[in-house]
């Protein structure tokens, strides 16, 4: 049994023109919802309205203050630990490498994460505490700005993991590498968020 094809009339269009039935009311020049009203309605605003990649134009938004705390660790074997605590790796100076890898992943975020905006970073800080299996890392990002620093802890945080990794591998290849999270955010118009 075949199903007949609606007529063309039929068909809603998804971006009806302003001043026409359905036309939504947040719609920019071109015609397509603004990014806070998809931001909003639970849309990908990374997304413009034909499904092609764009950065998100904030530049009409207030300079806010802005924080963004992330976590991670990475397990690992007893002697790794260790070494790692006792800092005597062979590579030097696990903690301190991996603390200064976080800090310069955090600056360089909108060269790693094609779509991420280039943010005046005001703070990263690197606390890593290392325990009998391993060592889990939070960074702490901040800036004064038009746009969240979530990204910037989260490759703090995984820049750093990966330092621990690369300094240690020779004790243990074994290493993993896991929750990576984002545990924080204030500021901004979504306002705080907390894990």
């Amino acid at each position: 049994m075949s199903q007949s094809m609606p007529d063309a009339a039929d068909i809603p269009s998804p971006n009806p023109a302003p001043g026409r039935s359905g036309s939504q009311p947040d719609l920019n020049d071109a015609g397509h919802r603004s990014p806070e009203t998809r931001e909003r309605e639970g849309e990908l605003t990374h997304l413009d309205a034909t499904g092609a990649a764009h950065m998100v134009d904030v530049g009409a938004k207030p300079d806010t203050r802005r924080e963004a705390v992330a976590t991670g660790r990475i397990a690992m074997s007893k002697d790794a630990a260790r070494a790692i605590r006792d800092g005597t790796a062979l590579k030097g100076d696990v903690l301190a490498v991996a603390r200064v890898a976080g800090i310069i992943a955090a600056k360089r975020t909108a060269e790693l994460i094609p779509l991420c905006h280039p943010l005046p970073l005001t703070r990263v800080a690197i606390d890593l505490v290392v325990d009998e299996t391993g060592v889990t890392a939070t960074a702490t990002a901040a800036t004064a700005g038009k746009t969240g620093v979530e990204m910037e802890a989260l490759t703090a945080v995984s820049v750093t993991l990966l330092t621990i990794y690369d300094m240690g591998k020779a004790i243990d290849k074994g290493m993993i590498i896991g929750g990576v999270c984002l545990l924080t955010k204030s500021g901004g118009k979504s306002g705080d968020w907390a894990r």
